[in-house]
Formats: structure tokens, sequence, C-alpha cells
């Protein structure tokens, strides 16, 4: 007996069932969830460092910022949803308070 199924059309209905979730839990917060929208940001630095021969290391000179605080693309809710879109994000929140 041989598994027949679409690999192609599987992974579709996946995507198409995990967005589906994905919005009803923007749209529908838990009620008895803490609701606090965070996100992670990195800010890079570039680190120089001099070689102390004498004691075979590498010692930190300087650093240098090489970008600014952004905001992240994603952001995610203390709830537990994750991957929100920044206005995903705000309707989620809108949606929380309005529940209470």
């Amino acid at each position: 007996m041989t598994d027949e199924r679409d690999p192609e059309a599987t992974l579709d209905q996946w995507k198409a069932e995990m967005q589906a979730e994905h919005a009803e839990a923007i749209a529908n917060p838990d009620p008895e969830a803490d609701h606090q929208i965070e996100g992670v940001v990195q800010i890079n630095y570039r680190v120089y460092y001099d070689y102390d021969p004498e004691r075979d290391a590498l010692e930190r000179t300087r650093e240098e910022q090489v970008n600014d605080l952004t905001d992240p693309e994603l952001r995610s809710c203390a709830c537990g949803v994750r991957g929100m879109t920044p206005e995903e994000a705000r309707q989620h929140i809108a949606a929380a308070r309005e529940q209470s």
C-alpha cells in the first residue's frame, strides 16, 4: 500500500491551518492571560582587540556600535502569541483590552 498524498498539498493545507490558528489567536485573545506586547532586537557592535604576547591573550581595546536600535519586524505577546506584525500586535492588544 502506497501513500498517495501530495506533499505540496499537505504542506499547503498545514500552512493554511496554522495561519488560521494564528489569525484566531490574534483576533480572540485569551481573556485570562496577561497581555503585553514585546519584541527582541539586536544591536551589533564591532569589537577590537590587541594581542598581549606576554599572556598570549587577546584584550578588548574598544567597541563601536555599528547600527541603531530599531523596532523589531515581528512582535510577541506575553500570552504566547508569537510572530505578529506590528499591525497584528496592535489588533491583538486592542482586542484584549476590549475584553477587559
